[in-house]
């Protein structure tokens, strides 16, 4: 099953401005400036002040007529089983290590042996 339908499987729930778990998502009132939706898992995995501060931040922001809210460190979705995105893995770095150098991001693609490094305080992840 694709990845999208899964993610639009899950059990996706409103979280009011006080950050209790309104009902299912998109059956908010207000359609102009709806609730917070996030799935179950995530919203159960917050605190209830968790929960009421990336509902108000989306409220805050919706009033001034933005469609769209980032959440909250705490709210933000990154596992697949959460209702995140998947991101592939990055391209595995297979030169010398060199301590105090990083292979800059997005080099290598077309000439893998010309990679440029970072100096400074960095590390190779």
């Amino acid at each position: 099953m694709g990845q999208l339908k899964e993610w639009v499987k899950q059990d996706w729930v409103r979280i009011g401005p006080d950050g209790s778990i309104k009902g299912k998502c998109g059956t908010s009132k207000d359609k102009r400036n709806p609730d917070r939706c996030l799935p179950r898992s995530k919203a159960n995995s917050l605190t209830k002040a968790e929960r009421a501060s990336t509902a108000r931040k989306k409220k805050r922001a919706g009033a001034k007529g933005k469609t769209t809210v980032a959440n909250t460190k705490a709210a933000k979705v990154t596992k697949m089983a959460s209702g995140g995105a998947v991101t592939p893995p990055k391209r595995p770095f297979n030169g010398p290590c060199v301590p105090g150098t990083a292979v800059a991001r997005g080099c290598g693609a077309v000439m893998a042996n010309r990679r440029k490094r970072t100096k400074g305080s960095v590390s190779q992840a």
